[in-house]
């Protein structure tokens, strides 16, 4: 009787089955529990960096604020579910049913793989890339069990009735963050990935993670500072802020930097450029290819920005008077001396612009009419709409914020750059934390997240002031802000203002420029770029990326407008130069830096964007 022979196809499979499998199992035993041991510890390493600090009095934890805050917000949750024990079976069983129906599937698909998964996967969700995520049962029964799961959590708090919108915003946003940390691609034993990047290295990837993770919490003095890019390539004034300048003021607030031209002849009116102090302004002049300043310049812009101090105890009651006062009027006194012009151009971003638009109301009080137009970039001024940022905002965790600052009279960079973080927490932390301290691996060089790892220092009173009057109060929408003891209003704004939104904005967001665009007392120009807060600002012309949307009069609802809006492909900068010039396009000899009243007194980038914390 002759042996049956074996289908070719069927042999394939099982091999590609058995090597799927062999990237599971350990090569060298010896030498995996020897990185074991050395993973354990750099892990010692890593907790006395962490409790060093604490020991010494030099740092305090602050986790149980927001824990018992997430904490009390939940539980206003659970009180509505289990209020109702029909509705609390109910949510129970639709869980369930979940479980059940993947389980099903799965038993299906271990005998015809070709059978799709009961739960689809987003292909844009990077997270699950790997192909076992898929192809091996185990690890696509586990993914599968989570997206039903996080699904189902953050639908208990989508369907939560009663709860007060500041409540229910809260909520949501701490269940995502929630879902995002318990994803299974975060931890060793559930990832894939890292399973497979552990079995062929031994386990050396977990002891170099470890090790990265104790030098971290040192540089972060006893917190995770997660570094998000290799910093090391990257030097300020070498190759990030490298437009030619000088610093030709300086206060205790404020350096004021004026560029050398690179055109014969510059609009008569200069142009002024007030960034936020929250991070540093060579966003704008990140590097020759994508910096905003570098090409103002080449268009004829005489161009100055101001470059914010990181502050320290020395800045603790200096509040928005002064950063008015002693930063954009202080900033606008230079323009002058340097150009002997008395009206400006003038753009404020993100914070930078809404700083600008109160300003903007205090001078039209008082009669001031040296800014002739104003731009702002991604810049809010009504703060109804104001996105995820207001969770943080609240009597309570303001009450708290202002005592830990009191402390110290400012509030670490770190503390402001971990929130802006968390408001897109799936691309800018939970990646680097498995990259970083699972796979052990490099991060790349990059310089944008150099930047945004670059963090400033908040000053006590400044800090409260915004958060008080904008995003708790909504004092400058409603007309109630003060500055200099006056009461301002933006209906007294009547310059032409262009406002910039971006479409994806996570922190100033399209439809809160919007309706912040009505405010105004003057003609608004809205526009609305691709992108999000950074790349739909810093978007170069000759990249011809993204596109924007213009035209109608800023009216009716932001869906209104933006159906009647014309798109254009591209940069919106050179719509933005035309709008400039539209207003007043006068010439003049180009000026240099030092000609004028103010003599120079040091180069570009100066002295305050260096101070690192």
């Amino acid at each position: 009787m002759s042996a049956k022979a074996k289908d070719p196809d069927q042999t394939g499979a099982h091999d590609g089955q058995a090597d799927a499998l062999d990237a599971y199992v350990i090569k060298d035993p010896e030498a995996f529990a020897r990185n074991l041991a050395r993973m354990i510890e750099a892990a010692g390493h890593a907790a006395a960096n962490w409790v060093a600090p604490r020991e010494r009095g030099e740092t305090h934890d602050t986790i149980s604020e927001p824990a018992a805050e997430m904490a009390k917000t939940f539980s206003k949750v659970t009180e509505y579910w289990l209020s109702d024990p029909q509705r609390a079976i109910e949510a129970q069983t639709r869980l369930f049913s979940g479980y059940m129906n993947i389980w099903a599937n799965s038993i299906k698909r271990m005998g015809d793989p070709s059978i799709a998964e009961a739960v689809s996967t987003d292909p844009r969700d990077k997270r699950f890339a790997d192909e076992d995520w898929k192809d091996n049962a185990f690890f696509s029964f586990l993914k599968q069990a989570y997206l039903v799961t996080s699904n189902w959590a953050s639908e208990l708090v989508d369907e939560a009735e009663g709860l007060d919108p500041h409540t229910k915003h809260k909520a949501q946003f701490y269940m995502r963050q929630f879902t995002s940390a318990l994803s299974p691609s975060n931890f060793m034993v559930s990832n894939p990935e890292i399973f497979k990047e552990t079995v062929a290295t031994n386990g050396a990837n977990l002891v170099r993670g470890m090790e990265m993770l104790a030098d971290d919490i040192k540089s972060g003095k006893g917190e995770v500072r997660l570094r998000q890019a290799d910093y090391s390539k990257f030097e300020i004034g070498k190759n990030l802020a490298t437009t030619p300048g000088k610093v030709i003021a300086r206060s205790d607030l404020v350096e004021v930097i004026q560029y050398a031209p690179t055109t014969d002849t510059v609009l008569k009116r200069p142009l002024l450029i007030c960034p936020p102090w929250i991070n540093k302004f060579y966003i704008l002049d990140l590097n020759p290819d994508k910096s905003f300043i570098r090409w103002a310049v080449g268009q004829g812009h005489t161009v100055f920005v101001m470059s914010w101090v990181n502050p320290d105890e020395r800045h603790a009651t200096m509040d928005w008077n002064a950063y008015v006062e002693d930063g954009l009027f202080f900033a606008l006194d230079a323009v002058r001396q340097a150009t002997g012009e008395t009206r400006v151009n003038a753009i404020g971003y993100c914070v930078g612009g809404t700083l600008l638009a109160a300003a903007l109301a205090l001078m039209a009080r008082n009669g001031d009419e040296r800014i002739a137009t104003a731009t702002l970039f991604t810049t809010q001024v009504d703060f109804t709409h104001a996105g995820d940022l207001k969770v943080f905002v609240d009597d309570e965790q303001l009450e708290a914020l202002e005592a830990r600052m009191k402390r110290s009279g400012y509030l670490d960079g770190s503390k402001m750059a971990t929130a802006f973080n968390m408001l897109r927490a799936g691309d800018l932390i939970w990646p680097y934390v498995v990259n970083n301290y699972m796979k052990g691996k490099d991060p790349l060089p990059f310089d944008l997240l150099y930047w945004n790892a670059d963090s400033t220092r908040m000053a006590a009173a400044n800090h409260i002031f915004y958060l008080r009057n904008c995003y708790h109060e909504n004092n400058l929408a409603r007309g109630m802000m003060r500055l200099s003891g006056k009461r301002i209003n933006l209906g007294d704004v009547t310059v032409p203002v262009y406002n910039l939104a971006t479409r994806e904005d996570h922190i100033a967001p399209a439809l809160s420029v919007f309706e912040g665009s009505k405010l105004f007392g003057g003609a608004v120009t809205y526009v609305l770029g691709g992108s999000g807060h950074i790349a739909g600002v810093v978007n170069p012309p000759h990249r011809n990326k993204y596109q924007f949307w213009s035209g109608p009069k800023v009216e009716g609802t932001f869906a209104e407008w933006l159906e009647k809006a014309e798109m254009t492909q591209g940069s919106w900068w050179p719509h933005w130069d035309g709008w400039i010039r539209e207003h007043d396009d006068a010439e003049v000899k180009a000026r240099k830096p030092g000609i004028g009243r103010k003599k120079p007194l040091a180069d570009a980038p100066g002295d305050y964007v260096r101070v690192r914390v």
